[in-house]
């Protein structure tokens, strides 16, 4: 069944109630970039920008329940995880969306702590994780979350190495892409610091592939929306605006 014009894209992860990071930063995302967002939830977070409070995570059963009722009402070919508990659930939530659509496009945004220091990722299985990498066709680490997944990396099918917390070179992303390392160097000379900005980053990837572009394209497009995004605002919550 197909209600709109726009294709599905699909975000599962956590509530962040001031809006900055998370399901309804995705969904601010997939509205400028002209998709339709659905969202299921991980977890119930109570947080601000710059302050973490609480986390109470979803039962990976109501997660699984909540992606097949949309899942089989609606053709979702592109999804984005956002923050799980560990790797079951990871492992669960990807063979769930595989159930229904084996074809469809996963990216994972692999949040592993918030940017105020609070844990999300509580565990790492290694069989687990190394066989439910090879299920996802893109991650988007930043450089400490790409160092504490390494061991897992050779199993991954395209990896977004962002490069914001770089200090050799800041801003430049590096996608690493069938044998292929592709640098995607920043349009701007200046950025500010944004909460939620890998949120956003994968949430207009997984738009901009649902719109038809390829990985490259998708990741291009996408770094140059989150750049817009760091750049409406100097502090850390942004305005999504899209100039095409």
């Amino acid at each position: 069944m197909k209600t709109s014009e726009r294709p599905f894209v699909l975000s599962i992860a956590g509530l962040d109630p001031c809006g900055g990071a998370g399901i309804l930063a995705d969904i601010k995302t997939f509205e400028q970039l002209k998709v339709s967002g659905m969202t299921v939830m991980t977890a119930n977070t109570l947080q601000t920008e710059n302050h973490f409070y609480e986390l109470h995570w979803q039962a990976t059963a109501d997660i699984c329940r909540h992606l097949r009722v949309l899942m089989q009402q609606y053709p979702i070919d592109v999804v984005k995880i956002g923050i799980v508990k560990d790797a079951s659930m990871l492992q669960e939530i990807v063979r769930c969306i595989r159930q229904y659509s084996e074809k469809a496009f996963i990216t994972w945004d692999p949040v592993l702590k918030s940017s105020t220091g609070h844990i999300f990722f509580e565990g790492f299985d290694d069989m687990v994780l190394a066989d439910t990498l090879h299920a996802i066709d893109l991650i988007t680490p930043n450089l400490s979350e790409h160092q504490l997944l390494e061991p897992y990396l050779p199993n991954a099918k395209a990896i977004l190495l962002k490069g914001g917390h770089s200090k050799d070179n800041p801003g430049l992303d590096l996608l690493y892409l069938q044998e292929q390392v592709i640098s995607l160097p920043p349009n701007t000379k200046q950025a500010y610091t944004k909460h939620g900005s890998g949120c956003v980053l994968s949430a207009a990837i997984a738009a901009y592939i649902a719109r038809g572009n390829t990985i490259t394209e998708a990741c291009r497009l996408a770094k140059i929306y989150v750049e817009q995004f760091l750049n409406s605002h100097p502090t850390l919550l942004g305005y999504h605006h899209h100039a095409e």
